[in-house]
């Protein structure tokens, strides 16, 4: 039994060390950070990019889907979370099931680099400026002209559509 409780401990002890250790990755790491988006900076990033019923969301590193909760809840959008860490991914899916959020939102455990992101109208990304100049080309591959980039904390390579200095959050168009 104690042998059992040990092993449990340690392991939650190493899961708490990994999630501490996200959370304070460096920016320029090629591996991205698990930075909170907290629900002030989601409502701001959906009304500089102007979310309505009509907007489909795509938010590439969802984390815990805090973001595409706030769009769908109080915007009216629907979403699709894409996340490659399973715990994260894990975790969205949970808060979307006892939100009543599943016939509007859907999480997706993948590598977004590897996910069709042509139905969006709407993207949002905080992510590391590597991943970000990594993704501009699949961006102008794969999305339709006037689709909106809501970049938080860190900017893109395109041109800047608008600027929420509050915030921190860029807006592009495609």
């Amino acid at each position: 039994m104690s042998f059992l409780f040990f092993n449990l401990l340690l392991f939650a002890i190493i899961v708490f060390l990994f999630l501490v250790l996200s959370m304070v990755w460096p920016p320029d790491s090629p591996w991205a950070p698990w930075w909170r988006t907290n629900r002030k900076t989601a409502r701001a990033m959906c009304r500089l990019a102007k979310v309505t019923k009509d907007d489909v969301i795509y938010d590439l590193g969802s984390g815990d889907g805090t973001a595409l909760l706030v769009a769908c809840k109080e915007f009216g959008a629907k979403g699709i979370g894409i996340e490659i860490d399973p715990l994260r991914a894990l975790i969205s899916k949970i808060r979307v099931k006892f939100s009543n959020s599943e016939k509007d939102i859907k999480i997706i455990r993948k590598n977004f680099f590897e996910v069709d992101i042509a139905k969006a109208t709407v993207i949002f990304v905080y992510l590391v400026p590597k991943a970000l100049n990594k993704l501009k080309q699949k961006f102008l591959k794969e999305l339709k002209s006037g689709t909106r980039i809501v970049s938080f904390r860190y900017k893109m390579d395109l041109p800047l559509k608008s600027y929420d200095k509050d915030y921190n959050i860029n807006l592009y168009t495609v």
